[in-house]
């Protein structure tokens, strides 16, 4: 046996001891498992945090619309991939906004239970009044009823029905009832808020895509659009690591909110670089369609996103 040779611990196949890595399958030669040689592999597999991160990231944040034009033109090991760079940043991003999440669940679960507490005593105080209050009085003495009903052990369908649902609900009309019925019963709002920031990164991968079409809508002769959603991965990438940024900072020290209104500002003059570099039109038109492509997704997509998500949360928390 050739004492000059390796055998592969991953295929089995042998191979010169002068190389460092398996001509068959890729392998480290010497690959010794120890603890940061496991977290490395498992950072470098899943987000590519290697060379190409520390060279992707200073072109993304320094020269907007650099990189995805070196992508799309053909240059593609020496850059992050664009899906991976954006995955890697929201992952971030994520993380240090679940601090922020955990507290503005715990703080409206708190002011809802003082608001109900606060508007049971309201009801008994007004109670000792019947003229004066009236109108409100109805309006307690319904929520007192429905009370009353769930302390007696009345069924969900019972109580639905005393709420106004009509008899030939169908699933989304029952389901609304039974939701706001549970609210009712828990008094608790958290629930929905954590639903709703669960549901931000799942609908941030069919944001980017819409985002990315109205740009294709804007540039009709410039590429196809799976170039447009290069822009759009860099350029998202780009959004999520001035939130993390903010939110870093702001963990730290409070900055004040004019500040972070200057940040947020740099998001859109970044875009209109971007679009400029990476399209090559005049800066009159990429001022332009920067404005149009923004107002768009604020405007239009943004809050038809939220309601959908708002209106997801309350029916599934």
């Amino acid at each position: 046996m050739n004492s000059n040779n390796e055998t592969c611990k991953n295929c089995s196949e042998r191979f010169s001891r002068s190389y460092k890595f398996c001509p068959y399958c890729g392998q480290q030669a010497k690959d010794e498992l120890t603890v940061g040689v496991l977290f490395y592999n498992t950072i470098s597999n899943y987000f590519s945090f290697d060379a190409r991160f520390f060279k992707s990231f200073g072109p993304l944040v320094f020269k907007p619309g650099f990189i995805a034009r070196k992508f799309v033109e053909g240059k593609r090991l020496l850059y992050l991939h664009p899906a991976q760079m954006y995955l890697f940043v929201a992952v971030i991003f994520f993380f240090l906004f679940s601090f922020i999440q955990r507290e503005q669940v715990r703080s409206l679960d708190s002011q809802l239970e003082k608001t109900f507490n606060s508007k049971n005593l309201d009801t008994l105080l007004r109670s000792s009044n019947v003229k004066e209050n009236k109108q409100v009085l109805n309006l307690d003495d319904r929520s007192m009823a429905l009370d009353s009903l769930i302390i007696s052990g009345a069924s969900d369908a019972t109580l639905c029905e005393y709420l106004g649902m009509s008899q030939d609900a169908g699933f989304f009309e029952r389901r609304l009832f039974l939701q706001y019925l549970k609210f009712h019963k828990t008094k608790k709002g958290g629930s929905v808020l954590q639903t709703f920031y669960d549901t931000i990164p799942v609908a941030m991968f069919f944001l980017l895509p819409i985002f990315a079409l109205i740009l294709k809508a804007l540039y009709l002769r410039h590429g196809v659009y799976a170039h447009h959603l290069v822009f759009s991965f860099y350029y998202f990438s780009f959004i999520f690591i001035v939130f993390s940024v903010i939110l870093g900072v702001n963990f730290i020290w409070n900055i004040p909110d004019w500040i972070d209104s200057m940040i947020m500002l740099s998001v859109f003059v970044y875009l209109i670089i971007a679009l400029k570099k990476f399209y090559n039109q005049t800066w009159f038109k990429s001022v332009l369609k920067a404005s149009v492509s923004s107002l768009l997704f604020l405007l239009v997509v943004a809050p038809i996103t939220a309601f959908v998500l708002i209106l997801f949360a309350f029916m599934f928390y």
